[in-house]
């Protein structure tokens, strides 16, 4: 008994003395891999930098958490140089040696304004690195931003000249048929909506100043993550925050306007006043701008036609941001932005001959109410915490927009009877919230982002004189999603997500629009409500090993209940039941790159954008009705930047894009111009011969595009006239006198080129047959304190 209970006793021993072992070695293997792992602290201005991208061989290796911190395996970086990038900052580098005892290095990144922006959040409503995003993006920076609005103040044409895939801009207050990819695209603020897709005004790329920007960023293909309406990609205006530390200070900007060969009537000026400033736990950023354009004239000097012009206009812009850093975890900010812009023409259309002579502009008054945006207001409060629960960052937004769109007064109207002057109206109210959780999968990161988006959208159009042309359409949205990330083997990064639109459209019992005396052509309307819903998926992958060859390909879907009043406002059904209302949903495939090699960024895409139910606006009995049949949008892009020299670098973009819808007989017909742009291309060239000057000069070209057959009458319908090329260049020069005093000089049209813009060509329409503006110089100077 004795023996069993020694043997009993000396297993037990044996046993505990391994696990005793065992517990020690992993003790030891625990503290030995952390031994092996090097931590960095990453700072500006002494406040911790999360997002702080750590590459390698340009190669993305870690990104700083939200105290600036990162941790990194020995093993994988001795014996190498680390390169650590931020938005806005200047690069700093550390390199490693083989045999190396620290095992912590701290790191100060100082501001460098003159850097390419590559931090965006509008994509996947979170930092993240252009590099690491499976799809299509352009980013505008500061610099681009301001060698621009150099030349000019218009944001459509700002956009048109710069982004790829998008249209040229129209040289009007509207920006109609300015589609990107060939479909409609949704215009944001700092995320709040600003397009009216329910019925599109055709006015949301100038709702705000340029000087009160500091990037946009444009995802192209569809998307559904900030919701209705985006079947072509998503352009994201996000205003100036407050960077700098000391309590008070601020810019002011004079500047002229004049074409400098037909000068009579054509000067204009630009007023802006800003403040900003930090004091203790606040930051802020206000003031606001006055933008007058005088008359425009074409290359010959005559007053161009003011269908819808932008002579004689007057442009407010109003700006409020305020941040308060409640702790070091969270915050809250709060912005409001007014902008308003009509035309106070001096001059009246005489319409032209389409392909014969041009509409212009003849001494007289227009009748009615100022054309343009009376108003757009646009108000945010946002709350930010980055520990919710452990690592999880939490964002909450509420805002509101109130858009109206004043459309230009007609002596005789071709849709009601006698004349009048409609206006758009769209009051939207929203609640967004976000959530992002990083967690591992074993050694593999991952993140999910997740919440839920409300949106009440009113939107109606009526006549100045109280006649109801497009009742209120009352939409309730309301869309949870969810959107993952997982890097696998450190370079494959996979994006994919899901988000279901469920919306509600109200309308009220209504009476169509009388086209005769006497209540003539008017039906009643029973009203009712139409419900949508649809599951939106997307996926992506990118991989990022090498610098010289950044591949993606991806899927997403957008969704969109787009112009649904033009359904109503020509309604020939009596209940709302009746009417083909159903909503577009749109698959996006994309495949592309990303190079940089020696001098050389090359980034290029090949995309196929289908849907089975498009909306193709076409020429009904005189009248643009939506058509509604399967369409298939293809295309690809091309951009190409090289730095020659520290202080030369030329580049160049070029963008194609083609379209067709298919009908019930199986017969295939091309899209019309309202949606299809002509190829385009631009190039530039920038030089710095000094750190003081700034040279640019810009290149914009148009091709033709000639797709459809005269008419019966022997001419073209709405939207499908032929479009020949336009070849235009544009100059950009500033001067950086001291640290406070700035001068600039822009030049549109630098050659005085009589053309006609691709809106003028493929509308064929007489009215709108109107030449774009000659030479028109801009000077503006900077002072800073």
């Amino acid at each position: 008994m004795k023996d069993v209970q020694t043997v009993s006793h000396f297993l037990k021993t044996s046993r505990n003395l391994r696990y005793t072992i065992l517990l020690l070695l992993l003790i030891s293997g625990f503290q030995n891999a952390w031994s092996q792992n090097i931590q960095f602290q990453v700072s500006s201005n002494k406040a911790p930098m999360p997002n702080v991208l750590i590459t390698q061989n340009d190669s993305i290796i870690a990104t700083t958490d939200s105290q600036g911190i990162a941790q990194i395996e020995k093993s994988k970086i001795t014996n190498t140089t680390l390169w650590f990038v931020a938005d806005g900052y200047k690069e700093q580098f550390v390199t490693i040696p083989a045999e190396v005892d620290q095992t912590f290095f701290e790191f100060f990144l100082v501001e460098d304004e003159s850097q390419l922006d590559e931090i965006i959040i509008t994509a996947g409503r979170k930092p993240e690195h252009i590099s690491t995003v499976p799809s299509s993006v352009t980013i505008l920076n500061q610099q681009d931003i301001q060698s621009q609005n150099n030349i000019t103040s218009n944001l459509a044409a700002i956009l048109g000249n710069a982004v790829p895939g998008l249209g040229t801009s129209t040289n009007k207050a509207t920006n109609s048929g300015q589609t990107l990819r060939g479909r409609a695209v949704l215009v944001l603020v700092d995320g709040i909506p600003q397009s009216t897709p329910l019925m599109n005004g055709a006015r949301d790329l100038r709702t705000i100043d340029p000087l009160v920007i500091e990037r946009i960023e444009v995802i192209k293909g569809a998307t559904s993550i900030y919701g209705n309406g985006s079947g072509g990609g998503i352009i994201n205006y996000i205003t100036k925050k407050n960077k700098d530390e000391k309590a008070f200070g601020g810019q002011t900007v004079v500047g002229t306007s004049v074409n400098p060969l037909h000068g009579k009537e054509t000067l204009g000026y630009r007023v802006a006043q800003y403040f900003n400033g930090k004091k203790n736990r606040w930051d802020y950023t206000f003031g606001g701008s006055v933008d007058y354009t005088g008359l425009q004239r074409d290359a010959d000097g005559l007053p161009l036609g003011q269908t819808d012009g932008l002579s004689n206009s007057y442009q407010y812009n109003g700006f409020l941001k305020l941040g308060y850093q409640i702790s070091d975890h969270s915050a809250l900010s709060a912005m409001y932005n007014y902008y308003g812009s009509t035309q106070h023409a001096k001059y009246i259309s005489k319409n032209g001959v389409y392909r014969q002579s041009p509409t212009i502009g003849v001494s007289g008054e227009e009748p009615g109410k100022p054309a343009g945006t009376p108003y757009n207001h646009n108000a945010m409060l946002t709350y930010s915490k980055d520990n919710l629960f452990g690592t999880t960052q939490f964002d909450v937004t509420a805002y509101m927009n109130t858009f109206s769109s004043m459309n230009r007064y007609v002596a005789a109207g071709t849709a009601w009877y006698g004349p009048g002057q409609t206006m758009i109206n769209s009051d939207k109210k929203g609640l967004r919230i976000n959530f992002n959780t990083p967690f591992n999968i074993e050694k593999i990161s991952a993140e999910v982002t997740y919440g839920l988006d409300i949106l009440n959208d009113v939107t109606y159009q009526e006549l100045t004189d109280g006649r109801v042309y497009i009742p209120k359409m009352n939409m309730v949205n309301i869309a949870p999603y969810a959107q993952l990330r997982i890097d696998f083997f450190e370079h494959l990064i996979f994006k994919g997500g899901i988000r279901y639109e469920n919306a509600d459209v109200k309308v009220k019992d209504f009476n169509t629009i009388a086209t005769g005396p006497g209540n003539e052509g008017s039906i009643f309307v029973s009203g009712g409500k139409i419900p949508y819903s649809a599951t939106m998926f997307n996926a992506g992958l990118r991989y990022t090993k090498y610098g010289y060859f950044n591949p993606f390909v991806s899927f997403s879907q957008g969704f969109a209940i787009n112009e649904l009043g033009r359904i109503l406002r020509r309604a020939t059904e009596n209940t709302i039941g009746n009417l083909a209302t159903d909503p577009i949903i749109t698959n996006n495939y994309e495949i592309g790159f990303s190079s940089r090699y020696s001098i050389f960024n090359l980034s290029a895409s090949y995309y196929i954008s289908t849907s089975d139910l498009g909306v193709n606006l076409v020429d009904v009995g005189g009248y643009l009705m939506p058509q509604r049949e399967p369409e298939e949008v293809k295309g690809f892009e091309v951009a190409l930047v090289a730095r020659l020299t520290s202080n030369l670098t030329i580049g160049g973009t070029y963008a194609y894009v083609e379209g067709k819808a298919k009908l019930d007989n199986g017969t295939e017909i091309y899209l019309n111009g309202s949606r299809i742009a002509p190829a385009k291309a631009t190039g530039f060239v920038t030089y710095k011969p000094t750190d003081k000057w700034n040279l640019n000069l810009f290149w914009v070209f148009t091709g033709s595009r000639d797709r459809f057959q005269l008419n019966e009458k022997g001419k073209y319908n709405n939207s499908e006239g032929s479009v020949k090329d336009v070849s235009l260049f544009n100059f950009s020069g500033s001067y950086q006198i001291d640290n406070q005093w700035r001068v600039s000089l822009g030049i549109e049209n630098l050659f005085n080129r009589s053309y006609y813009p691709t809106v003028s060509q493929y509308r064929a329409l007489d009215a709108e047959y109107v030449h774009g503006t000659g030479t028109v110089a801009n000077l503006n100077v900077y002072f800073k304190f």
